[in-house]
């Protein structure tokens, strides 16, 4: 029985039993309802290879931040599936055919999720979803690393100038070796990349992680990996781990300033400025976090969230570009505000059309002022007015419906 679970069935009251769940990082529908601050934002993809473990990692996400009650499997062995799999075909063929959206929220943040497919036949789906999005998270296979289709998903990345986190999955798998997949990373990708974690133990004895952030190891006990448990680094791990955080070190002194002076200067440093230096790269793009883990084993998946949050920008820290155009003259480039005072003119993009069961399901990403039901758009495209748009505005649940 779930932790959310085991809440809601308690002698609390409804009120006792939300901050109860609040206070340990999951989801309610109170706190989905509320005007969050830009800040407390992200808009998030899950993007890799076919096979990498796209869905099951999204499916301990839901789980974690409490927006599912009980996780299920991509295949649908036990004859339910995966969440993000509406798809009857999808849960047939346990692959991810349509690119599929919700929400969550992790730590008072609301988290925007796009869960991409990984096959090269549905690549256009991946590409209309980076379009759009803030920040992204690499699925790395620990045993197939670096692939075909990983190499197209980060030239899409690199297209629309997404910043990532690297998710280095299946650490449970028979074969698998991480440090080959980062050095993969390295030479075939070129990402400035270093280990912000290490397994502590592969295949069959993966047992937890190291953080080289806070030089802690972490394990993850109770039912389904629930209770995150800090301890000391395990005494055969800490010459590896003090070898791994200097060439993260170093790796970030050559990607931003302000840190390289601590590394030259030999100076002192905390981990607040560890933590900025890493957040200002990894916006920047000039490098790479790698997290490790396994999300069928539920293992990593909570400090990717924390990582989420802590390194991947909001969107006012993404500059998004627009172009006024008036006749005879050439195009004029402005930066949209993010702000959403509706201070400034409505900007949004339709960058998918769904026809669901209850007619067509359009994605509309807002760049810049606010939509309300009833106001006017133009359509560059067709240079024509919609009228009364949205007629209805929806949030998207896990499973494709409506709410």
């Amino acid at each position: 029985m779930s932790l959310i679970t085991r809440v809601l069935q308690g002698n609390l009251t409804r009120k006792n039993a939300l901050q109860t769940l609040t206070r340990c990082g999951y989801s309610s529908h109170a706190k989905f309802a509320e005007h969050r601050p830009i800040e407390k934002i992200r808009n998030i993809g899950i993007s890799a290879h076919i096979d990498s473990g796209k869905t099951t990692l999204t499916e301990r996400i839901l789980f974690y931040t409490g927006r599912i009650a009980e996780m299920h499997e991509v295949r649908g062995k036990d004859n339910v599936g995966a969440t993000m799999d509406s798809m009857e075909l999808e849960r047939q063929r346990g692959i991810t055919i349509q690119s599929a959206a919700t929400y969550t929220m992790w730590k008072d943040t609301n988290v925007n999720i796009i869960d991409t497919p990984g096959h090269v036949d549905f690549t256009v789906e991946v590409e209309r979803a980076l379009r759009v999005l803030d920040g992204a998270v690499l699925v790395l296979c620990a045993v197939g690393g670096v692939q075909s289709q990983t190499l197209t998903v980060n030239r899409q990345m690199k297209r629309y100038n997404v910043p990532c986190l690297a998710f280095i999955n299946k650490l449970d798998r028979l074969g698998s070796n991480p440090y080959r997949v980062l050095s993969q990373m390295r030479s075939k990708m070129n990402h400035n990349a270093a280990f912000i974690q290490l397994p502590i133990g592969v295949e069959s004895n993966c047992k937890g992680l190291v953080d080289l952030v806070r030089e802690q190891a972490i394990y993850f006990e109770g039912e389904n990996g629930m209770d995150v448990r800090l301890d000391e680094i395990p005494q055969d791990m800490r010459v590896e781990s003090q070898e791994r955080r200097q060439e993260l070190i170093e790796h970030l002194s050559n990607a931003d300033e302000t840190f390289g002076e601590f590394f030259l200067e030999e100076k002192p440093f905390s981990e607040a400025d560890l933590r900025a230096a890493l957040r200002r790269t990894c916006i920047n793009r000039t490098f790479t976090p790698v997290l490790v883990g396994t999300a069928l084993k539920n293992k990593g998946v909570q400090p990717l969230l924390d990582a989420v949050i802590d390194y991947l920008p909001n969107p006012g820290e993404v500059e998004n570009l627009g172009f006024i155009e008036r006749e005879g003259k050439d195009p004029e480039k402005i930066v949209l505000n993010p702000a959403r005072d509706g201070k400034d003119p409505f900007v949004g993009l339709a960058f998918k059309l769904e026809a669901g069961r209850f007619g067509q399901l359009t994605y509309l990403r807002c760049y810049q002022g606010v939509l309300r039901k009833g106001d006017n758009i133009f359509n560059a495209r067709t240079n024509k007015k919609v009228r009364d748009c949205p007629p209805r505005a929806s949030a998207l649940q896990p499973n494709g419906r409506c709410q």
